[in-house]
């Protein structure tokens, strides 16, 4: 391997030459006061894509599912969220730090929270509760395990949370992967919701942003939120011509993502290595490590020092992402140094 094959995230990758060509030769204005042409169009082919209205280009999945939660609840509602999604786990808290929205958690280790746990939540009015306002799903669903939730499933959780009254958010920062996966087009899950924040910084290879989107009345709230938060990036032109470079010319090579994923994971199993089954794998790779060998951050270490980067997500379990900068014929020699480093001798 001539050099270190990086498997930690698919945020990781780096735009290449004709990327960097349409950023360098982008029509850029003010955007916050609408004038950037670009991120207009940005948000506008983000919309058609997904079967909504309106599309508010801002900085970070992170950005554009608190700008959703913030736009959707008032201080002192409850939003329900899965135990292990990233809204929960990973983006500091900022719903309750921020907007004051309280967490109701319920489990979601499968990929979605079962119709049961959302609608015990679905409580009566009683000035004791906090009222539950808004269901937040997530589709791929990293923490388990890169799945692509399957749409029948996806769409009758949504409309059960819209049935009691609350609006549904998607947080689909790798639903392009989603649709992919499973072989349909990315709408039949966008239009079951409310609002969609989706990444151009993940499997499409972008360097930076993402997008919200929803009903256009939405949007406009959206955009003051954005701009409460921080959000006007007036020039920012150059890194939407990124976006829509991601969205017309890199969402047909997910599939290579997908393929190389599937065939790192056959040779681990091969090798030894205890990976994690998924319904409907995606660009992710999970597996466990044996309790009588080396823990996690070892292995990490280990392979670190030989050139394949990847990160642990507990003591035991370890994360492989594929994406666009991590080649075909790399896959076999990764697998050969995972198996040498993880798997039981």
């Amino acid at each position: 391997m001539m050099k270190a094959i990086d498997l930690r995230s698919d945020t990781i990758t780096r735009p290449g030459p004709r990327m960097r060509a349409v950023m360098a030769e982008a029509e850029v204005g003010d955007d916050v006061y609408g004038e950037d042409v670009t991120v207009n169009r940005l948000e506008d082919r983000a919309a058609e894509l997904l079967g909504t209205e309106a599309g508010l280009f801002v900085t970070s999945g992170t950005q554009g599912n608190l700008v959703a939660l913030l736009t959707h609840c008032e201080r002192g509602d409850g939003a329900i969220l899965g135990s292990n999604s990233h809204i929960y786990i990973y983006e500091g808290g900022g719903l309750s730090a921020i907007g004051g929205i309280l967490p109701l958690i319920v489990d979601d280790s499968q990929g979605i929270m079962s119709a049961e746990s959302i609608t015990r939540w679905v409580r009566p009015k009683d000035i004791h509760f906090a009222p539950a306002k808004l269901l937040c799903l997530e589709n791929t669903h990293n923490r388990a395990g890169g799945v692509a939730v399957a749409p029948d499933v996806f769409a009758e959780r949504a409309r059960l949370g819209r049935e009691h009254g609350l609006a549904v958010h998607l947080d689909g920062a790798r639903v392009f992967n989603a649709a992919e996966a499973w072989g349909v087009d990315v709408k039949v899950f966008t239009t079951e919701v409310d609002s969609v924040q989706i990444c151009l910084s993940k499997g499409l290879g972008a360097p930076v942003g993402s997008l919200l989107c929803g009903a256009s009345d939405f949007i406009d709230r959206a955009r003051h939120w954005r701009k409460r938060l921080g959000g006007g990036m007036r020039q920012a032109g150059i890194v939407a011509a990124a976006g829509l470079y991601a969205l017309d010319e890199l969402r047909s090579r997910l599939s290579e993502d997908h393929e190389n994923a599937q065939r790192l994971s056959d040779l681990l199993k091969k090798g030894g290595v205890a990976v994690e089954e998924s319904t409907r794998p995606t660009n992710m790779i999970y597996f466990g490590l044996p309790e009588d060998g080396p823990d996690a951050d070892q292995v990490v270490e280990l392979c670190a020092a030989r050139g394949v980067l990847f990160n642990a997500v507990s003591s035991r379990r370890i994360r492989l992402v594929t994406h666009i900068d991590v080649p075909s014929g790399d896959i076999p020699e990764i697998a050969t140094v995972i198996i040498e480093e993880a798997a039981p001798s």
